[in-house]
């Protein structure tokens, strides 16, 4: 069936599972950003993907697959693991400096990073369409971040960076998932997660009261989850019909930014979000436009 035919219940599941991951991966977001108040971000890493390692582990375990964990090329999956340790340093670091809701509408960019950086690094052919939505994407970027403006905020370049490098991140998971499985690229990315947030040691870990290591594995079993929500998505429907979902963690981070820190979008944020998330809907949509239709 085709994914603009009628709702099926798979299709239905699918996209509440997207809408749930979403919102588990923003409530993790938001738990860390707590955190980060009163603990090092290198201590708060450690913590969340040493949870989730484990839970991977476990996840294996049960299943009796460990093979799933074999690695195929050592390379490629450490050049993943070291831009999935880069990326998330900088969004952390993002959301302890930053609203919540603007920096999940900043690194709404990163599928238009992708869209321009599959041309050098995947060899595909990036149409005038693509760079037409991404100039209208990078230009909501830009009303939200306001360079040269009174109220600009070096702070607010860190997700925008982060989205670049999470761009990279994704083309190279793009580029080696036909040799490496999900599960192995997602628990490797971990252990180096792990290793990266634990050589911070050294500069400023505080003792965690019990209230706090609940709450950083907290974050680890919600990213944990919504990576499982998010896989089940697309398992149970076809990417064109549940990716634009995605794009429900700018609400949830309304409302979770509004709840926890009484956060009110600013106006740049609210011009300039529906540009970046317009855009790499249109990106989605054209691409799938161009697909041929089964049947």
């Amino acid at each position: 069936m085709s994914a603009s035919g009628p709702a099926t219940p798979n299709m239905i599941r699918g996209i509440l599972s997207m809408i749930a991951g979403g919102g588990a991966l923003t409530i993790s977001d938001a738990a860390t950003k707590w955190l980060t108040a009163s603990l090092p971000i290198g201590e708060i890493l450690f913590v969340r993907a040493l949870i989730v390692a484990i839970i991977i582990l476990l996840v294996v375990r049960r299943s009796g697959s460990f093979g799933a964990l074999r690695i195929g090329r050592v390379r490629n999956v450490s050049t993943r693991a070291v831009l999935a340790v880069g990326s998330t340093f900088l969004i952390v670091s993002s959301l302890a400096l930053l609203p919540l809701n603007e920096v999940i509408a900043i690194l709404f960019v990163g599928p238009l990073f992708v869209a321009v950086l599959s041309g050098p690094l995947l060899g595909e052919r990036v149409s005038v369409h693509r760079w037409l939505a991404v100039l209208v994407g990078f230009t909501g970027m830009l009303i939200i971040v306001r360079p040269g403006s009174d109220a600009f905020q070096i702070a607010a370049l860190l997700p925008v960076v982060a989205a670049l490098v999470a761009a990279t991140r994704d083309i190279v998971t793009r580029r080696i998932s036909k040799t490496e499985s999900s599960m192995g690229i997602l628990f490797y990315s971990m252990v180096a997660l792990t290793l990266a947030g634990l050589v911070t040691a050294p500069f400023g870990w505080r003792p965690m009261d019990v209230e706090q290591v609940a709450l950083a594995a907290f974050t680890g079993v919600m990213f944990g989850l919504g990576h499982y929500f998010i896989i089940e998505g697309y398992r149970y429907a076809e990417a064109s019909v549940v990716s634009p979902y995605r794009y429900a963690n700018l609400i949830w981070a309304v409302i979770l930014g509004f709840l926890i820190w009484g956060e009110i979008p600013s106006m740049w944020v609210l011009a300039g979000a529906p540009l970046v998330v317009g855009s790499g809907l249109y990106i989605l949509l054209y691409e799938r436009s161009r697909k041929p239709r089964a049947g």
